[in-house]
């Protein structure tokens, strides 16, 4: 390893599982302390073990302002300032025009959308000069879906963030850049298509139509959120990076 990240300080929300899970053992490994958020504390005790070294978890929903509070008030007793926010908690459900509920509709904005801005603007008084922020938006930001219109409208929202946020941060040299992943094996994608065969086969339906020919990994996806938010990618500011094996290109 290159100990890229050595007594950096990073949080990274929703690492309990799949792409937020990876990212943050990838961190650890380039020697970073880590923050990691999750919901039930189960979880969130499985994915310390998994991570290994100076990772600490706080129990979370990103979407409600008192919780994260409770994360960088948890920073704040061990740290003076944070180098890299991830701001990954999210998630949806497949709903069909016709079908879409205020309650299905304030839950998914709230998560994917509240909670990335408040996780990103209350990290501010911590963020050092210079740092990195990296949202996780969705190749749904730029292409349709069936039955997956208000998840797809949050990652384009998501996406819009760091267009408009490179320019609130740019006196203090703060980057902001949005990871897009496609299609990724993860339990929560397994979920939404049904678990079980049918995950399988539309997880085979989709690898067929994405030009590197199957669907991506998450330790694929860490690798390109800490390069995002690396000193190697030090003029790369406000993009969005598709990591899904070519499928939004065609």
């Amino acid at each position: 390893m290159s100990r890229k990240f050595e007594n950096k300080v990073v949080i990274v929300t929703g690492g309990t599982s799949g792409i937020g899970l990876a990212t943050a053992k990838a961190f650890s490994q380039e020697g970073a302390a880590v923050f990691i958020t999750g919901r039930r504390r189960e979880a969130l005790d499985a994915a310390i073990r998994q991570i290994g070294g100076r990772v600490k978890g706080v129990q979370a929903d990103m979407s409600k302002l008192v919780d994260i509070d409770r994360l960088y008030d948890a920073v704040q007793q061990e740290h003076s300032h944070i180098d890299v926010v991830f701001a990954n908690a999210g998630g949806g459900e497949m709903v069909p025009l016709g079908a879409i509920t205020e309650e299905h509709y304030q839950k998914t904005f709230d998560t994917n959308v509240k909670g990335t801005l408040f996780t990103v603007q209350k990290a501010l008084l911590l963020l050092r000069d210079g740092g990195s922020i990296v949202l996780t938006s969705s190749t749904t930001s730029i292409s349709g879906t069936p039955a997956f219109s208000v998840y797809s409208a949050t990652k384009a929202a998501v996406r819009n963030f760091a267009r408009n946020w490179i320019l609130d941060l740019k006196d203090r040299h703060i980057r902001v850049n949005a990871i897009s992943p496609g299609v990724t094996e993860t339990a929560g994608l397994n979920e939404l298509f049904g678990n079980g065969e049918s995950a399988e086969n539309t997880k085979n339906y989709l690898a067929s139509l994405i030009p590197a020919g199957r669907v991506g990994q998450p330790e694929e996806i860490a690798k390109a959120v800490l390069f995002l938010a690396s000193d190697d990618a030090s003029f790369i500011n406000g993009i969005e990076l598709f990591v899904d094996g070519g499928h939004a290109q065609i």
